[in-house]
Parts: structure tokens; C-alpha cells; sequence
């Protein structure tokens, strides 16, 4: 009989107790429930609940659980509706009665929800470990290329020579962002619903603050409504994930630009690359394509829960049991993928002089010239046009700014002198951009040094 089965005099069919059953998925939270059980059960011995006898039993029991659990020696009873009863049958039936007493001023709501904001915790303690050791390749990358030229494009369209260290922290700072957002996922989880009950709170003498001590959380959950139905810290949580996703699936997309013939920017290691089975000269971009293919499945993690969560009324339902399998998935999707992203990008060989060569075609001079102009003294619009009409020009023979005589440039205006052949030079060109925040050599290097600090 179920624990909760006093109540029935029927049996559950065989088909609803499998559809209503969420095993499988809670085992990835079971040390989470161990330990805010042995949270509960010590608060209460020290309440004088229960007696400290019973509290000792229980503690032994479930470490024994928990040691099993970790080594993969437990057996998981396919009866049993979710991990919870898993654990608290099995440590009943070693204990005894004290393994009965352990739910004493507990439901399973405050429970689960205890369980899973342990879970969220953790969850993105992990990711924030990954997030770090992605953005220290990113770093390491950039450090490894500082005067690397490649060209920056808008609309995918040739604009102005940059960096490749400064197009690196571009993605460094992106996830930077994504760290705080996990930050705050896990920040939002950091708070104790435990002592809430089913809905209600509870007569027994609880001393919350002293099991939000125990469990490490930040406070206690104020009204036991909302602590037993609140799931907004995994909404959080898929956010961040999804978001972080986002800019992986950019990043990815560069990279398999970057490795195509058509650009020859970069060389992946073999160990990230796959091939053909009827064309023996591939190799393909596979794991940067399905890392931006994934990203379509965590935004799907994320549009579940949301779905899930509308118009629920207060204060537990059912459908809050679909509430962890996106978030583990999600958290471990975006795992995965920062660890095959970091391998990606710490291995990948930058072709620097196919870098230099592209960056200084398709007219990417073309605003340092018209800031030559309007450095002399002719206003920018009007220092614009013309160079707009030189660029006509060029694509009308066939060539670039660079192949023009200055006889030619001064029939455009007389503004021009000898010197001009200097802002045609892609490299000098990107190290004039000294400004904060820049392309230029020290401006990036600067850069990289903030963003070394930041980790």
C-alpha cells in the first residue's frame, strides 16, 4: 500500500500509479531529499519532537541510503511513486518505527520543494563552474592571438578590421552576463520552504530558521502558500540556461562559418570534427552545429515550465510534478555543451594570415578614410559622400581603395596627401581604436586584463 493509502480501500491501477509516478526523474535529487531529511529530523530531536534515540537512527539510516545511492547499490522499487518514498520506505523497513516518525509536521510538498531548491542550488553551482572555465579558454584564446587581425563585419558584410582577441572577449563578456544570471537563478532558489507542510504550516513547535541553518539556505520562506508552490527559481534557472544557449548557438555558428573553405579563418582539431561516410575529404563542424541545435531544446525546457506554471491556482498542484525534468534538462544540456565548446575553442588553429588577408578587403578602410578627410577639415557627411563615390568607383574597375594612386584619390579631393597609404593598413587601422571598449592593441589588452580579473 502506498504511505498515503490509508484513506482508499481500493487499489491504484497499475497504469495510473506508472502514469502518476515521477521516479525516475527524482532519483537525480535523492541526496538533495537525504539531506533535508536529516535537516528536519534534527530540528525536530532538538524541538523535542522526536527523541534524540530515533533522530540518531534516522541519521545512521539515511547515510547508509545515501552512501548506497552514491555507489549505485541501492535498489530503486519500481512500487514506490517518487523518491521520497523510496528512501522513507526503505529506511523504515531498517529502522522501525523511528523511520516513521520522520515525516512528523512534514507533507511531501514543502518536502519536494525543499528537494528541489537543494537541487537548483547545485545545478547552477556546476554551470558556474563551467561558465568559468569557458570564459578562461575564451581569455586564454584571446591572450594566445593579441595581434591577430581579422575583418568585423555587420550583416555579415565586410565593415572594419578588428582584433581577433577583441571578437573573443566579445563572447568572454557575453558570458559573463550569463554568470550573473546564474547568480541570481541560484539566488532566487536560496530559500527554505521547509516547515510549510502541505499548504498550511503545522501545530508541531518547528524551528525553521534552525533548518535553514542546516540546509545552508539564505532565509526562511515567509507564507507556506507561496513556499510550497513558488517554482519561479527554476524559471530563473531555464532562463539562464536558454540565454547562455543563445550565445553559444552565435558563437557556434561562427565557428562553422570561420571553418568553411570560403573563409579558412580556423582549423578545428580532429577531435572536434567529424566526417563523411561517402566523402572522404570532410570535416565537418558536427559539435559546434549540435551545440546550436540544442539551443532549440533548452528554449523548449523553458517554454514548458512557463506553460506549466500558467493559471495554476494556489497551492500545490499535481502539474507542478512537471516542474524537473526541463531544469535538469536544461542545466545539463547547457553543461555539456560549455564543456565541448571549451575543448572547441582551447584546440582550434587560428589561420591568422587568412585572417590578415580578408580583413583588408571589401573596402574596410573605407570609414578611416572618410575620418582622413574630416580630420583635415571637411565635415564627416560631406567626407562620406566621397569616399562613398571612390568605393563606386573601385567596385566599377574591379579594385580596392588601396590599389588607387594619390593622383587619383586628389581628383576626389585635394584633402589628400601622402600619409594616406597609413589608413589603409588593416592592422593600423585596428590599432587606432584606442578608445575603452575598443579594437585597438591596447585598448584590448586592457581589456584582457579586466576580464582576467573578473575571474
Amino acid at each position: 500500500m502506498a504511505l498515503w493509502g490509508g484513506r482508499f480501500e481500493g487499489g491504484v491501477d497499475a497504469f495510473t500509479q506508472e502514469f502518476g509516478a515521477s521516479l525516475e526523474v527524482d532519483k537525480n535529487m535523492a541526496q538533495q531529499d537525504i539531506r533535508g531529511s536529516i535537516a528536519h529530523a534534527t530540528m525536530l530531536a532538538e524541538q523535542g519532537v522526536i527523541s534524540d534515540e530515533d533522530r540518531a537512527a534516522i541519521v545512521e539510516g539515511l547515510t547508509q541510503i545515501a552512501t548506497q545511492i552514491e555507489a549505485g547499490d541501492f535498489v530503486w522499487d519500481i512500487n514506490d511513486e517518487d523518491v521520497h518514498m523510496a528512501i522513507e520506505r526503505t529506511l523504515t523497513e531498517r529502522i522501525g518505527v523511528a523511520g516513521a516518525r520522520l515525516h512528523t509536521g512534514r507533507s511531501r510538498n514543502d518536502q519536494v520543494a525543499t528537494d528541489i531548491r537543494l537541487l537548483a542550488k547545485d545545478l547552477c553551482d556546476e554551470l558556474l563552474e563551467g561558465n568559468h572555465e569557458l570564459r578562461r579558454v575564451l581569455a586564454n584564446v584571446a591572450e594566445r592571438n593579441l595581434d591577430v587581425v581579422m575583418p568585423g563585419y555587420t550583416h555579415l558584410q565586410h565593415a572594419q578590421p578588428v582584433l581577433f582577441s577583441h571578437h573573443m572577449l566579445a563572447y568572454f563578456w557575453m558570458l559573463t552576463r550569463d554568470a550573473t544570471r546564474l547568480e541570481a537563478a541560484r539566488a532566487a532558489a536560496n530559500a527554505n520552504p521547509l516547515g510549510s507542510a502541505a499548504l498550511a504550516g503545522t501545530t508541531y513547535p518547528l524551528n525553521r530558521e534552525r533548518t535553514t541553518e542546516l540546509l545552508g539556505f539564505d532565509h526562511a520562506i515567509p507564507n507556506s502558500l507561496d513556499a510550497v508552490s513558488d517554482r519561479d527559481y527554476l524559471l530563473d534557472l531555464e532562463y539562464a540556461c536558454a540565454v547562455s544557449m543563445m550565445h553559444l548557438s552565435r558563437l557556434c555558428e561562427e565557428i562553422v562559418l570561420w571553418s568553411s573553405s570560403e573563409f579558412g579563418f580556423i582549423t578545428l582539431s580532429d577531435s572536434y570534427s567529424t566526417g563523411s561516410s561517402i566523402m572522404p575529404q570532410k570535416k565537418n563542424p558536427d559539435f559546434a552545429e549540435l551545440t546550436r541545435g540544442k539551443c532549440g531544446r533548452v528554449y523548449g525546457d523553458l517554454m514548458a515550465l512557463l506553460t506549466t506554471c500558467k493559471s495554476l491556482p494556489l497551492a500545490y498542484n499535481k502539474d507542478l510534478q512537471e516542474c524537473k525534468e526541463g531544469p535538469l534538462d536544461a542545466a545539463h544540456t547547457l553543461g555539456d555543451c560549455m564543456a565541448i565548446m571549451a575543448g572547441m575553442l582551447d584546440t582550434m588553429k587560428v589561420n591568422d594570415d587568412v585572417m590578415l588577408a580578408q580583413a583588408g578587403t571589401g573596402f574596410s578602410a573605407a570609414t578611416d578614410v572618410a575620418d582622413y578627410l574630416a580630420k583635415r577639415g571637411m565635415p564627416f557627411r560631406e567626407a562620406h559622400a566621397v569616399v562613398g563615390h571612390l568605393v563606386l568607383e573601385c567596385e566599377k574597375r574591379g579594385c580596392g581603395l588601396e590599389d588607387l594612386t594619390l593622383e587619383e584619390l586628389r581628383q576626389a579631393s585635394d584633402l589628400f596627401e601622402e600619409d594616406i597609404v597609413g589608413e589603409l593598413d588593416p592592422a593600423g587601422i585596428a590599432r587606432a581604436r584606442t578608445t575603452y571598449g575598443g579594437t585597438g592593441n591596447d585598448a584590448v589588452a586592457a581589456q584582457l586584463a579586466e576580464a582576467r580579473a573578473t575571474l
